[in-house]
């Protein structure tokens, strides 16, 4: 049985799948794939069944990665029972995951892994920005994964 880990932003376009992304292939380099499950959803429903943000899945793709895949989907309150670990992008989304979770359930925000990010870092929504936020993003992405690899290896072995 796996560990289940689920991202979350709130359109599940841009952050959250790119986080999807970045994160399953951090945790293959790790050799934690085969013991963790990631997925990722929206707070929102604007764009269930829609491909990834163009600009999010060419910023993955110009550094090796492959979103192309993702379709949106939105986070369900009863998911947690098969969830272990949900994380959220920002305060906004993290608020609104915790009024759907029950007692017990393990929601915090993703850059809380990063060792270099300050308490209460957030990946900041990068939609209606241009290009150069994507990759900020992304940077981001990348450490929080990083943190979180580490943080499963010493949980899961």
């Amino acid at each position: 049985m796996s560990y289940r880990v689920c991202l979350v932003c709130l359109g599940n376009i841009c952050r959250s799948p790119m986080a999807e992304v970045v994160l399953r292939k951090t945790l293959d380099d790790h050799g934690l794939g085969d013991l963790v499950t990631v997925d990722s959803a929206g707070t929102g429903s604007w764009h269930q069944g829609g491909p990834m943000d163009e600009r999010a899945a060419a910023t993955l793709a110009d550094h090796g990665y492959d979103g192309s895949l993702h379709r949106a989907r939105q986070f369900l309150g009863d998911w947690y029972g098969q969830i272990d670990l949900v994380l959220a992008m920002d305060g906004e989304n993290l608020r609104a995951l915790r009024r759907l979770a029950p007692d017990g359930a393990d929601v915090r925000l993703f850059r809380s892994f990063d060792p270099a990010a300050p308490e209460g870092a957030e990946v900041p929504d990068p939609y209606y920005g241009d290009g150069e936020g994507f990759s900020e993003v992304l940077k981001m992405v990348e450490a929080a994964s990083e943190g979180l690899a580490g943080y499963l290896a010493d949980r899961l072995r």
